[in-house]
């Protein structure tokens, strides 16, 4: 019975998004030039925004081109969101890696007509739209994840370690703050976060010593904390459960081989699919008033 509501629930979510983008298109009166800037081009998470959004695109009659750079970096991203703006494009889907940082760029890029959309993770300038997880609640639901799992074990009490991104991506932070949250009145200890910028190597390290420290968990805030952690874990054999975040071929492999519990799974698909959407009612001169939509999370186990 819950698994079959667990998948009622899926389903109830994929269709109400779907139903969402099908009352929202609006078909473009020109080919408007969109440039598609998330905070690497490599991570599975963005090629599948990338897929949602060229799929919308010819749809819709427009053009999306995937800019981004090939490692998190705030320079490199500042300097993607600069070529498009001088290469003519009329609208661009950002996820901020830095939501500081990358605010200068995109304020001149409004200045200059471009119509600004987030997608995954915003900056600190209002934009047309934001598409993307609510990154709080999902945090939480993976500490109660990790909570229910360590109860389930009969542990009680231990500390747990955090790998983290940065300390100022925006999605990752609030996905952070809801993971402690789930352990607010409890025996177990969160240990200091630390960062691996997203890259599974460095990640993995960081996890290691969690494990050395003598770690009952991890939470691993992005995908390549998540595949750092899991390969962590697998390489210790040591009974430490671990719960992160994005779904990719290696994140489901370490799931489906018993290295990590569980991941918190997002809909890139839709954010790129609605951002699109989005962008073009804004260039048809459309008021969207700053919308702030929830695209959803599911949480895969090996079940």
């Amino acid at each position: 019975m819950k698994k079959l509501l667990a998948i009622l629930c899926v389903l109830c979510l994929c269709l109400t998004a779907f139903a969402a983008v099908a009352e929202s298109t609006v078909k473009a009166s020109q080919p408007w030039k969109i440039a598609l800037i998330t905070m690497d081009s490599i991570d599975q998470h963005w090629v599948k925004l990338n897929e949602g959004a060229q799929a919308e695109a010819a749809k819709l009659g427009v053009e999306v081109t995937f800019l981004s750079p090939n490692t998190k970096d705030d320079a490199q991203q500042i300097e993607c969101v600069n070529n498009a703006v001088a290469g003519g494009y009329n609208a661009i889907l950002v996820a901020a890696n830095g939501p500081d940082a990358i605010s200068g760029c995109l304020k001149e890029a409004q200045a200059a007509g471009v119509k600004i959309v987030y997608v995954d993770s915003p900056a600190n300038v209002p934009a047309e739209a934001t598409f993307s997880t609510d990154n709080q609640a999902a945090g939480k639901t993976a500490g109660e994840t990790l909570l229910a799992a360590l109860t389930a074990a009969g542990v009680t009490e231990g500390s747990i370690g955090i790998v983290n991104v940065n300390a100022a991506t925006d999605s990752t932070v609030k996905r952070e703050a809801g993971f402690r949250s789930a352990f607010e009145g409890t025996a177990f200890t969160l240990l200091e976060t630390q960062y691996g910028e997203g890259d599974a190597a460095k990640s993995q390290t960081i996890a290691e010593n969690y494990i050395t420290q003598g770690v009952v968990g991890i939470f691993g805030a992005n995908e390549g904390s998540t595949t750092g952690t899991g390969n962590a874990i697998k390489a210790s054999g040591k009974a430490v459960i671990g719960v992160g975040f994005d779904k990719s071929d290696a994140i489901l492999g370490l799931i489906q081989d018993g290295y990590l519990l569980a991941t918190m799974a997002q809909n890139p698909d839709v954010m790129g699919t609605l951002g699109v959407d989005a962008a073009v009612k804004a260039l048809e001169g459309e008021t969207l008033g700053g919308a702030v939509v929830d695209t959803g999370v599911s949480v895969l186990t090996k079940q």
